[in-house]
């Protein structure tokens, strides 16, 4: 008569060890887990992030370009032309131009009394009353510079400027000592994704910065807010434009690619990350590997007086296998359910949208299907061989 298994009767006796000695099984399934959580959550947390600094680069605009000085043959550093944004203005697909300048080393202060060889770690820099157009910026507290404050003795403070010169407040009696002259705080700006230059500078206007500190009308840095369409277009004619002498002396810039190169960063830290959590996944398979044969060990009795009444091979080592499988896929779930949560988690403190990818968890549960396969093939086939005469005489 030939001896059957029922499914039925398959579960019950797969667990048998599991049941026996839950400690050691939940053990066996740890390195399983640790592996599908790190690579659940390293995928999650990922695509969480790409997701939020691609809204991000989307809501900031990718049509902000910058001209800056470049560099003569030599390796001296070139001057922009005085003119530079009339010719940058006449470029088709330009909408806005706005020239700036740094002012070289003047201080800012809160008050005169600091001594003038202490540096607040503050630019100072000339600007257009265009620059909050062109930047898509906005004031946070008080007002920007227009056409009659930049005659006077005005400056705006860019966000972190006026942190680390502890203003929170503007109101009328508000002034910074910046340069050897009182300045008045007409207002401080938002932060600026894609100029954070702007967030470390007092920002004065051209006019008054030529009548106080002699700034001879050559700009140090020009943004361009082009058509959209049009920004790849527009960024090879710009140096042209703005110096058709000299255009191999002008570096014009995409701020927007160094929030895109990000991406790339990133995708090389996933990498990393996902490699380690294939190692951990090999360990616990090693794991299951190494208790399924001190299992086979253990129950060599078992076996024999299975075998002894008529249990074939290939039920005992379907026994021995199911076990191997169902100590993964025990690893898988609960790995999946805590990479799900710590991206639940990351995705909720830092204000992302949560995004677990699905192929990343069927295809962690499913690799640790693959990996309890392999963890127990040679424990199924050894128990499979055992012989029930000595099994049991060696008891």
């Amino acid at each position: 008569m030939i001896s059957r298994v029922r499914a039925a009767d398959l579960l019950p006796l797969a667990t048998i060890g599991i049941r026996s000695r839950p400690l050691r099984a939940a053990l066996s399934t740890l390195g399983i887990a640790i592996g599908i959580a790190a690579i659940i959550g390293v995928l999650g947390i990922t695509r969480s992030s790409q997701a939020d600094l691609l809204a991000q680069i989307d809501r900031l605009g990718t049509n902000l370009l910058t001209v800056v000085n470049g560099h003569e043959i030599g390796g001296n550093e070139a001057q922009l032309p005085q003119n530079a944004t009339t010719g940058i203005a006449r470029t088709p697909g330009v909408e806005r131009v706005t020239a700036t300048a740094d002012l070289g080393n003047l201080q800012v202060f809160r008050t005169d009394q600091v001594p003038a060889y202490r540096s607040g770690g503050i630019e100072v820099r000339g600007t257009e009353p265009s620059l909050l157009d062109t930047l898509d910026g906005h004031v946070d507290m008080g007002v920007f510079l227009n056409e009659a404050t930049s005659r006077y003795p005005v400056v705006v403070l860019g966000h972190d400027a006026a942190v680390g010169l502890g203003i929170d407040r503007v109101d009328a009696g508000t002034r910074v000592w910046l340069g050897g002259h009182w300045f008045a705080v007409a207002g401080v700006l938002r932060p600026f994704e894609l100029a954070p230059e702007v967030d470390h500078a007092a920002l004065i206007g051209l006019p008054v910065a030529a009548e106080y500190f002699g700034f001879d009308g050559h700009p140090t840095r020009v943004y361009v807010r082009t058509d959209t369409a049009r920004t790849a277009l527009v960024a090879t004619m710009l140096a042209r434009a703005t110096n058709p002498a000299q255009p191999s002396t002008v570096d014009v810039s995409r701020p927007s690619d160094a929030l895109a190169s990000r991406l790339l960063v990133a995708g090389a830290v996933t990498s990393l990350l996902l490699g380690l959590g294939a190692v951990a996944l090999l360990v616990g398979g090693v794991g299951i590997a190494n208790v399924m044969v001190i299992s086979v060990l253990e129950r060599r009795t078992e076996i024999g007086l299975r075998r002894a009444l008529g249990a074939a091979r290939r039920h005992i080592a379907v026994q021995f296998l199911t076990e191997s499988l169902l100590l993964s896929a025990m690893g898988g779930v609960a790995g999946a359910v805590l990479g799900t949560a710590v991206t639940y988690g990351v995705a909720s403190y830092r204000g992302w949208q949560l995004l677990v990818p699905a192929a990343g968890v069927w295809g962690g549960l499913a690799a640790t299907l693959v990996i309890g396969t392999i963890a127990g093939l040679y424990p199924a086939t050894q128990a499979a061989r055992l012989n029930p005469t000595d099994a049991l005489r060696t008891s």
